[in-house]
């Protein structure tokens, strides 16, 4: 079956080819109607969905994938490896709970939620070992910065396909971005719309979004496309889902492209990675 990505793919490093924007983890406690945020969010057009472990979610969601019986080539399924899970049998047996949960065979992507000191090899070997057996096609990372990639890649065999980190106008990451540049790993942003609103408020990204005749949303997001990044918005919001997909047929000036990098704040949503590299989250 041909996949259904249209114009909005990206090929990572060892050739799989990966929607650019996909549909952030919708939360069970998130809305009152789990099922119709899903089938709206495939109706706008989603095709990527992401996902985690320690989201609490997967079975709600592979309950959701198995009833509307969507042919699994058409759709990519990206989970994530937690903090509890790592160390090599560890992920090994995460790795199988999180496919009966989503009632799959195989995932797109999967990676290590966060990077943790004590089991920090263990658990890439083990990630190396599903895709050496077919059972991912591309295996990557989430919240690792160079210092993390830098001790991963002192024994990897194979090259993360993907990071995923926090990314906004407020913190654009782009020291990491130009270093996953420089590696080919593909920069993937979680949190592309900011916390709180303060982005979607921002003064300049409203002036943009009337430039544009478009919402803050689509502008960020549009910003992180013609940087190279992906990203995984997520909104319970029928008519939000299909603003934040429809970037692919109109594109920002370099100029308005550059007043939003000056947004550059260094504000974090979430902690720095090595505050929770010792820990034992999740």
């Amino acid at each position: 079956m041909k996949k259904e990505y249209g114009r909005n793919l990206v090929r990572l490093n060892n050739g799989v080819e990966m929607p650019m924007l996909g549909f952030g983890s919708v939360l069970e406690s998130d809305t009152t109607d789990f099922s119709a945020v899903y089938d709206s969010a495939w109706q706008s057009g989603y095709r990527l969905f992401d996902t985690a472990s320690s989201y609490g979610n997967q079975t709600a969601f592979g309950h959701w994938l198995k009833a509307r019986g969507h042919i699994r080539e058409d759709y990519f399924l990206t989970s994530k490896v937690a903090q509890k899970e790592q160390g090599y049998e560890n992920v090994l047996a995460a790795f199988q709970q999180t496919i009966s949960e989503l009632q799959t065979d195989y995932l797109d992507l999967y990676l290590i939620h966060w990077p943790k000191e004590a089991t920090f090899f263990e658990s890439w070997k083990a990630l190396e070992h599903l895709y050496d057996e077919g059972l991912v096609r591309a295996i990557g990372v989430s919240n690792f910065e160079a210092n993390h990639l830098d001790r991963l890649l002192t024994q990897a065999k194979i090259l993360p396909a993907l990071d995923q980190l926090e990314t906004h106008p407020y913190f654009s990451n782009h020291v990491t971005h130009a270093y996953l540049e420089e590696l080919g790993i593909q920069h993937q942003a979680w949190s592309p719309l900011g916390h709180g609103g303060q982005e979607l408020n921002d003064p300049m990204l409203k002036q943009l979004a009337l430039k544009y005749n478009k919402t803050v949303g689509q502008i960020i997001l549009r910003w992180l496309y013609q940087k190279n990044v992906a990203a995984i918005p997520k909104s319970s919001n029928s008519l939000r889902q299909k603003q934040n997909i429809s970037l692919f047929d109109w594109q920002l000036t370099l100029p308005d492209e550059r007043r939003i990098d000056g947004l550059q704040k260094g504000e974090r949503v979430m902690g720095a990675p090595d505050e929770n590299y010792k820990a034992d989250l999740w």
